[in-house]
């Protein structure tokens, strides 16, 4: 990649050891069938928001974001060990609901399909 892109390079980055750390370290059931889909890092790399989805009702998104919030600290103190950063991103976490408005509009289009 680029010079330019180091926001990008760090969120990938992030990306990966997130998903390991959500395999392999984090043992909280709540976060069990989370799918992480995007992080993206601020300019100055002070701030990282990691999109997930989880395919459930809206009781176990919340208990999923409760979740999150709770092993924050952790997340983050493995993510600075891991990549050796300067400055560790503070994190947040944001459900993201582009695969549900996704399957929503496939529906709808199933649904044109059947009745012409």
């Amino acid at each position: 990649m680029l010079a330019g892109n180091r926001d990008q390079r760090i969120g990938e980055e992030i990306l990966r050891e997130m998903s390991d750390l959500l395999l392999r370290k984090v043992k909280d059931p709540r976060l069990k069938g989370v799918t992480l889909t995007e992080v993206k890092v601020s300019k100055d790399l002070r701030n990282a928001y990691i999109y997930y989805s989880i395919f459930s009702q809206a009781e176990q998104k919340m208990q999923v974001q409760a979740g999150f919030e709770s092993a924050k600290g952790f997340i983050r103190k493995k993510i600075g060990e891991r990549l050796h950063l300067r400055y560790v991103p503070a994190i947040r976490f944001i459900y993201d609901v582009s695969l549900e408005y996704g399957e929503k509009i496939e529906n709808l289009l199933e649904k044109t399909r059947v009745s012409t």
